[in-house]
């Protein structure tokens, strides 16, 4: 008989190496205050209860603890900081999905994938200037994980994913919220970056893009929400 995927996800081995990813992660901690470092502690006292809300469809994700950063080309790039249990159950689901969307990705694609980096994302990018292409259309999707439509991502991930369960804890992560000076402020759209879910989100949303450029016959490199196309002329 085949797991459905909410199973696979809380199986001891998934569950052993999501703990050891988000501990080795480490970061800040989320709204409850709790580190990385102390996860396994908490896991003891909290993960029993967790797991059985988890399977009844219960379980309902706190809000993420919104953090502020500097970007290198001025201006401020928003994270949300989801509570450690919380970066360990998305942690799992991305171990889970990840064999089931990435193989379709794009070539062309680079950005927090598996075996993909930047370094091969440039090296790309000078073999098509090299052969001539050195006119660059540089794309940059403003705001890109603050905007993520909410239906329109799921509709995308239930094309593959028919469990409903994990898409419905998945959409609960979505609307899990942010804490704003105390107050929780629902998410009516986006996917906080910050938590381990949120670029395999991203990539399934941008694959849309990727499959349209490709269909048009264009060179092209995507790095997340950052995309460069090269051409012969302008």
């Amino acid at each position: 008989m085949v797991m459905d995927l909410l199973e696979q996800m809380l199986e001891t081995e998934n569950l052993r190496a999501a703990y050891k990813r988000v501990k080795a992660n480490g970061g800040a901690a989320g709204p409850d205050g709790v580190t990385a470092k102390n996860l396994g502690k908490y896991l003891k006292t909290h993960w029993s209860s967790a797991k059985e809300r988890i399977i009844s469809g219960t379980y309902v994700p706190s809000a993420v603890r919104r953090v502020t950063i500097p970007k290198p080309d001025g201006g401020e790039r928003i994270l949300g900081i989801p509570n450690a249990i919380d970066r360990f159950i998305q942690q799992a689901i991305l171990q889970v999905l990840t064999p089931i969307f990435d193989p379709g990705f794009s070539e062309s694609s680079y950005g927090f994938r598996p075996g993909r980096s930047a370094h091969q994302a440039v090296r790309q990018s000078r073999n098509y200037i090299e052969e001539g292409h050195y006119v660059v259309v540089d794309i940059d999707l403003e705001k890109f994980f603050d905007r993520v439509n909410h239906d329109i991502l799921m509709s995308l991930i239930a094309r593959k994913v028919t469990d409903k369960r994990l898409l419905k804890l998945i959409r609960r992560y979505l609307q899990a919220g942010i804490m704003v000076e105390g107050v929780r402020v629902a998410s009516k759209e986006g996917t906080p970056q910050g938590s381990p879910l949120s670029p395999l989100l991203a990539n399934i949303m941008l694959d849309e893009l990727d499959k349209e450029l490709e269909k048009r016959g264009h060179k092209f490199c995507r790095y997340a929400d950052d995309c460069n196309i090269y051409v012969r002329s302008r």
